[in-house]
């Protein structure tokens, strides 16, 4: 079930940056590229809008069945996709107490709208992605936590540079 295991995948995301202050959390590491706090930004921004789409099109009578598509992909970092314009991550300076609150909100919204469904509804209608094309509804649960694993590698990735650029 898609709930266990996003759960491991956001523990292993708020493992990565326990005990690190917010000043280094909010530092980029370079120009282009996003601060550790930007990528759990961006986390919750795509598990909301995510849970906001599915919500909308359960509603539609326009949602079309899907055949369900490989986003197992969506792990590897190898495919770059830029993050759509309503999911790129604020430039504030954000607590990470603030930002934990923002991903626990944003998981329950996602929950409440899988609960609030049938997985035959779920399975009946679907949605588009920038990469996959049309997506069955019941994939963008599972999808939500392999995005945070793809941004996992990343934010490792950032904290190990930051970490670098601390002690080097």
């Amino acid at each position: 079930m898609f709930k266990e295991e996003n759960a491991k995948i956001r523990k292993a995301v708020l493992q990565a940056v326990e005990g690190w202050p917010d000043e280094v959390l909010n530092t980029k590491p370079s120009a282009d590229e996003w601060s550790p706090m930007q990528i759990l930004d961006h986390l919750q921004l795509m598990e909301g809008v995510v849970a906001k789409n599915v919500a909308r099109q359960l509603g539609s009578e326009k949602s079309e069945k899907a055949v369900k598509k490989p986003i197992q992909l969506t792990v590897s970092r190898m495919i770059k996709v830029d993050a759509p314009k309503h999911v790129v991550p604020s430039e504030e300076f954000i607590s990470l107490a603030d930002m934990k609150k923002r991903l626990e909100d944003s998981t329950a919204f996602l929950h409440q709208v899988y609960d609030g469904t049938t997985i035959e509804e779920l399975e009946n209608k679907s949605m588009p992605h920038p990469v996959f094309g049309k997506v069955p509804l019941i994939q963008w649960f599972p999808f939500v936590g392999l995005h945070e694993k793809r941004h996992l590698k990343q934010l490792e990735k950032t904290l190990d540079k930051l970490k670098s650029e601390k002690t080097g």
